[in-house]
């Protein structure tokens, strides 16, 4: 009797050689629009911004106090006639003598004739008269022209995600709107007969589906535009219609789960008919079953559905994969060294993630102390973790006071 050939897997791939294949293959998808500046945080600046003039524009006092030339400082303490006035927003007339003082406060230009300004702490004014105790060094607590930014020189360049304080530097160079890339269109589903809404009723054999809430706050943290197609069915019509309506919409198509090797997954086999599967599959852990491809003209990722594995895979690949596709630069996050409050053994060959909560161990140092229970499916470890101790795929064995590498989540979340 003749048996069918079972078509040979492709190995897991390891998750750097994922990581590259993305850096090649993916890039900008959104278009480029202009924003008032008061609108432009969080969005991915598309044009570079360069300072038209010196910040500060002059040389200004950065404290309040006396300013004076640092020539006139031969005895101590030095006593100058106070010969006028500069509040910040006022230019003074004329040049101040040498053994002459001027009352400067922060901001304001510094008059011609005077290199140093001692603060009034420091001072003690009396009938038009002050007196500097200590004079301080010569060019003390004065700021120079240009000292901040030069006329001409770039400031910021595409690509960066703009926080408060990148959007502070604009508005200091003069700036009122940006050139921006659209926000990335998301299309977010879930698939699985055992997945219920929550607030609805929930029979036996259901879950609550908590994937759909979990990736969709990562996605709203990355400043995307998400259109939640709610929980399909395990049918292939219905999967395999949903994503080409889908894609006809989207820049990105993101689903959880059906892209294993059961018979109750679809999606895979769906994107497969209407596109191609680029990525299948990752040597790590939580997270082996992942899926990364094409549907007409939308990228698409297909997470695992178990919770902690949909959740870490995109903080690892889905992340960078977003920011790639929104036209961000995706900085990696950057790993601590901290020191394991606990031991760990295992078989190599994945990589695997090990959530873990840190502490203040009694040298100062931070330690990592494992969650428990390793079940992909509890969602608690992720409540209770600070983020992830990044295990290399060729170790067996973490002991107890090994320095680990880790991942913080502020820096995966955003």
């Amino acid at each position: 009797m003749d048996c069918d050939t079972p078509r040979a897997e492709s190995a897991p791939l390891p998750l750097d050689e994922a990581l590259a294949r993305i850096a090649a293959a993916y890039g900008p998808v959104t278009g480029v629009e202009s924003v008032p500046l008061a609108r432009a945080y969080g969005r991915v600046l598309a044009e570079p911004v360069a300072a038209e003039t010196d910040v500060p524009p002059a040389a200004v006092s950065a404290v309040d106090g006396y300013g004076y030339a640092a020539a006139a400082a031969v005895d101590e303490p030095l006593r100058l006639p106070v010969v006028g006035r500069v509040p910040a927003g006022s230019v003074f007339p004329g040049t101040v003598g040498t053994g002459q003082a001027v009352r400067i406060f922060t901001g304001a230009p510094v008059p011609a004739g005077v290199d140093t300004v001692a603060m009034q702490e420091d001072c003690r004014a009396a009938d038009g008269i002050v007196t500097v105790g200590s004079p301080p060094p010569r060019g003390a607590n004065v700021r120079a022209a240009g000292e901040d930014m030069k006329a001409g020189a770039v400031v910021l360049t595409p690509g960066r995600r703009l926080r408060a304080q990148e959007i502070g530097l604009v508005a200091a160079v003069g700036r009122s709107a940006l050139a921006v890339r659209r926000p990335l269109r998301v299309v977010l589903f879930s698939t699985g007969d055992e997945l219920r809404e929550p607030g609805t009723a929930k029979p036996a054999g259901a879950i609550y589906d908590a994937n759909r809430y979990t990736v969709g706050a990562q996605l709203a943290a990355l400043g995307v535009a998400v259109e939640d197609l709610g929980i399909l069915p395990d049918r292939p019509d219905a999967v395999r219609a949903a994503l080409a309506a889908a894609a006809e919409r989207a820049d990105l198509i993101i689903t959880s789960g059906g892209v294993s090797v059961g018979e109750e997954d679809h999606v895979k086999g769906a994107v497969e008919a209407l596109g191609s599967i680029d990525l299948w599959r990752l040597a790590i852990k939580p997270g082996k079953p992942l899926a990364l491809g094409r549907v007409g003209g939308a990228v698409f990722l297909g997470l695992p559905g178990n919770p902690v594995s949909a959740m870490v895979t995109f903080m690892l690949v889905g992340r960078p994969l977003v920011l790639r596709l929104a036209g961000a630069d995706p900085t990696p996050v950057a790993r601590c060294l901290v020191v394991a409050g606990f031991a760990f053994r295992r078989k190599p060959g994945r990589r695997e993630f090990l959530r873990a909560r840190l502490e203040t161990g009694a040298d100062g140092l931070p330690v990592a102390r494992k969650f428990p229970n390793d079940s992909s499916g509890v969602l608690t470890s992720m409540v209770e973790a600070d983020g992830l101790v990044d295990m290399p795929e060729s170790a067996d064995e973490i002991r107890e006071g090994d320095m680990v590498a880790f991942l913080p989540f502020t820096g995966l979340f955003g």
